[in-house]
């Protein structure tokens, strides 16, 4: 389900940003607007959905350079 919705939220940003670069001939503001909406939903919907898809139920702290120590037992 979550695939489908990123899928549609990434097709729905190409869109937003080749609409504003279309509507960018004929009116300067308005292209350059629509085309900032994309790139935010981009930055601010797309990649926040993709990241928590990719890494969900994932052991991360593989991912870190301060792996903890083992605490050896004292003899």
């Amino acid at each position: 389900m979550l695939k489908k919705i990123v899928l549609i939220v990434f097709f729905a940003v190409i869109g937003t940003i080749f609409y504003g670069y279309y509507v960018k001939e004929n009116d300067f503001k308005t292209g350059e607007k629509i085309i900032g909406i994309g790139v935010l939903l981009f930055a601010f919907v797309l990649m926040p959905l993709f990241i928590y898809l990719r890494y969900r139920g994932r052991d991360l702290s593989h991912y870190t350079f301060n792996q903890p120590k083992k605490v050896e037992e004292k003899k």
